[in-house]
């Protein structure tokens, strides 16, 4: 190679990180029809038109009368809306994740919860309601923040044992299975021994957006824009990794640092769901798998139309499981395992029947 010539990969590495702006724009007009649809859906329906006009008027210099009232407006802008921007904010940060994790796998049937992340955070969860804690740190209580720490102690661990062996991507994920079952079994004894706590604690396992707050929203914000900057900035790498780790190197990037950098934003944006939503399986599972399916496999578009697809999957699941059994509520997981499970079945048949 002459001098000064710069390798065809590193020319891929360093391009552009461009968004592909049709899909964008297919996936943005989508996921807020979703949340307009929640919105204006409820025990107290508001038109869309109403809803429209009263977020215009809310914009400085735009004074237009929106029609609704001062409760609706209150209803609005003070329940549905953080539910739905909440809801919307897990969706993103659980499909994120399960994006994340696929590429460093190289599996697409990883999911967000590998390392022991739900075992974790449940964990955490039941210890707080079990104890009864009552103290809070800024917007979150006992109950979340112990859920993180819980879901970021189940990822260290798992990381810690797998140094220990051979194979690094294989036994990080032995390792999880591993952290996964031990956490689960404490959290098992913790339910047994306490009987009267097990309705709150399968409440919180069974996932829900009940009380969402705005402080609850600027916290998970905080972390999908930091962790889903980083996976954003480091699609290109996921792509190259999918070749093998000798030709990535090859090509100009490190593949340690990749993964270690993806792991770590995945598992934080896992953490922070789990905190302030309970655990909800299989949205990290079922978007990257729809988005390949409507966009192609390459991670420059997977990553950030998985971010978008996944909130809008989460405000139209959570739409159906407090309206399917009204006045109660449906837990958010049960519905996403509704879903998530018989396409699973199908990856997996679909995989069989591909390998025939």
């Amino acid at each position: 190679m002459a001098t000064g010539t710069v390798p065809a990969g590193s020319r891929a590495l360093g391009a552009s990180f461009r968004l592909p702006p049709k899909e964008l724009a297919v996936a943005i007009s989508l996921c807020l029809g979703c949340a307009l649809l929640s919105l204006s859906v409820g025990a107290a329906g508001l038109p869309i038109s109403g809803l429209v006009l009263e977020f215009l008027d809310r914009i400085p210099l735009v004074s237009v009368d929106s029609g609704l009232s001062e409760r609706q407006a209150a209803i609005l802008i003070q329940i549905r809306l953080p539910r739905v921007v909440l809801g919307g904010l897990v969706g993103s940060a659980l499909a994120l994740s399960g994006a994340g994790y696929q590429g460093v796998f190289r599996n697409p049937l990883a999911d967000p919860y590998l390392l022991g992340i739900a075992a974790g955070g449940g964990l955490g969860a039941t210890t707080a309601l079990v104890l009864d804690l009552n103290w809070a740190f800024g917007p979150l209580g006992a109950v979340q923040l112990l859920a993180f720490l819980g879901a970021l102690s189940a990822v260290a661990v798992s990381m810690l044992i797998s140094r220990a062996a051979p194979g690094q991507t294989a036994s990080l994920l032995l390792a999880g299975i591993a952290t996964a079952a031990f956490f689960s079994a404490v959290q098992t004894y913790m339910l047994s021994r306490n009987p009267d706590t097990q309705r709150s604690i399968l409440a919180w396992l069974f996932g829900s957006l009940i009380g969402a707050t705005w402080d609850r929203v600027t916290v998970l914000g905080f972390y999908v824009l930091l962790c889903g900057t980083v996976l954003v900035l480091l699609r290109r790498h996921l792509d190259v990794l999918r070749v093998g780790e000798d030709e990535a190197s090859a090509l100009g990037a490190n593949p340690a640092q990749v993964r270690m950098a993806v792991l770590l934003a995945a598992s934080l944006l896992t953490a922070a769901a789990v905190s302030v939503s309970g655990l909800i399986t299989f949205v990290g599972l079922v978007v990257p798998h729809v988005v390949r399916m409507v966009s192609g496999s390459s991670y420059r578009q997977v990553v950030p139309l998985s971010a978008i697809g996944g909130a809008a999957f989460i405000i139209l699941t959570d739409l159906v499981g407090r309206t399917i059994v009204s006045p109660a509520e449906l837990g958010l997981g049960i519905v996403t395992s509704f879903i998530g499970a018989p396409f699973f079945a199908f990856l997996l048949w679909r995989s069989k029947a591909g390998a025939m």
